[in-house]
């Protein structure tokens, strides 16, 4: 059996399904790295789109993190994969976190949460000082549910901010009153352009340092950073540069076996989106590497990076639906709609050539499933498979 799968120049290609997924591999979490995974939120069909807001299914979401959890992954909660500024407001955020912080006790899974500002007005101006307040609830939920938290990029700071010292100004602050160290995370503009000259410098070498001098006065308080500028001799500058103790976080989905595998000094940990669809492989490299066996590991991982660059091409902020795409053809949910209608951010041809390559990878427990539904899609959009 073949199915017909529409090609950006507007003709259909044969793709034969696989027969041979991965095993769902059941494991405790590695020690020769540190993997998150950063999860995407289910969204109950019925309100995907509703005015009132984001509605979750909170059954299938919570779920999910369960499977990343038997796999030995962390999660990186309520981040930007759970379309954070992106349908997924503060007060479902709020919820989801302390929803998922409770879970992940109840099996003591690996989790950090992220904590931001996006319960300030979008397109308004707003001062420093509230800006530093919505940053310090957020905050202040994360960990009284009892989470480190990842302190996301502001689009109100970078509206606000006046220069680098502002920036010094709010996260030196909230350094020094958070309980627990927490990871800092420098978020390009590929994927948010509201983020462009964040840490108050266009010149990324200049933005460095400004981030780099945060973590230098605070670094007891500061678990480690995540960078996701998609630029591997950025983050291995950055990686070197940081003061004992810091772990860098790669959050680079273009590059991460190489950076993850490190330079034979430095290694990155990891919080990916791309470890959302794929789970299963990246399990098994963590495993490998606790063996001490790097190559295993870069057998395993590299050929999941066509997907990723696929998933997280320009507009880089649209992978989520890529993502979401690969969660409902896997069986992890039993639709494909996104909160805030997202799940139109791709084009056909697109999510096609996400179904084949994740297909090729074994990512789909049943690739019969994965086919029927891939069928289902195309012929909504009028395609004969």
């Amino acid at each position: 059996m073949s199915i017909r799968l529409p090609s950006v120049d507007g003709g259909l290609r044969l793709h034969s399904p696989g027969t041979a997924p991965l095993a769902l591999l059941t494991c405790g979490p590695a020690h020769s790295r540190t993997f998150f995974s950063a999860a995407h939120v289910v969204a109950d069909p019925l309100f995907a789109s509703a005015e009132s807001g984001p509605v979750i299914d909170w059954e299938s979401t919570l779920a999910f993190r369960h499977t990343l959890w038997r796999q030995g992954l962390g999660v990186a909660e309520a981040m930007d994969t759970a379309q954070r500024g992106m349908g997924l407001d503060w007060p479902g955020a709020a919820e989801l976190i302390r929803r998922s912080t409770a879970e992940a006790r109840s099996v003591g899974g690996r989790i950090v949460c992220g904590a931001g500002t996006d319960q300030l007005a979008p397109d308004t101006a707003h001062s420093l000082a509230a800006v530093t307040a919505a940053y310090e609830e957020q905050l202040a939920h994360v960990e009284a549910c009892g989470a480190p938290a990842v302190l996301m990029a502001s689009r109100a700071l970078a509206a606000a901010a006046r220069g680098p010292e502002d920036y010094l100004s709010v996260y030196g602050g909230l350094l020094r009153q958070s309980s627990r160290p927490v990871v800092l995370h420098w978020l390009g503009p590929m994927f948010d352009p509201a983020l462009e000259g964040y840490w108050g410098h266009e010149d990324l070498d200049e933005a460095t340092d400004v981030f780099l001098k945060i973590i230098s006065e605070y670094p007891e308080k500061v678990d480690g950073i995540k960078v996701s500028l998609l630029n591997a001799g950025r983050e291995v500058d950055i990686r070197r540069r940081l003061p004992a103790g810091v772990r860098c976080y790669t959050g680079d989905d273009y590059h991460y076996p190489e950076l993850i595998a490190g330079d034979g000094e430095l290694a990155s940990d990891a919080l990916l989106g791309i470890f959302d669809p794929i789970a299963p492989i990246a399990a098994r490299a963590a495993l490998a590497l606790d063996q001490d066996d790097p190559a295993g590991f870069r057998e395993l991982l590299d050929p999941t990076v066509a997907l990723s660059r696929h998933l997280f091409a320009p507009p880089t902020r649209y992978y989520k639906t890529g993502v979401v795409l690969l969660a409902w053809l896997a069986g992890h949910q039993e639709h494909f709609a996104m909160v805030g209608g997202m799940h139109s951010a791709r084009s056909l041809p697109h999510l096609a050539t996400a179904y084949e390559l994740a297909d090729r990878l074994g990512l789909f427990p049943d690739p019969e499933l994965a086919e029927a539904r891939m069928r289902q899609l195309l012929a909504l959009h009028g395609t004969a498979s």
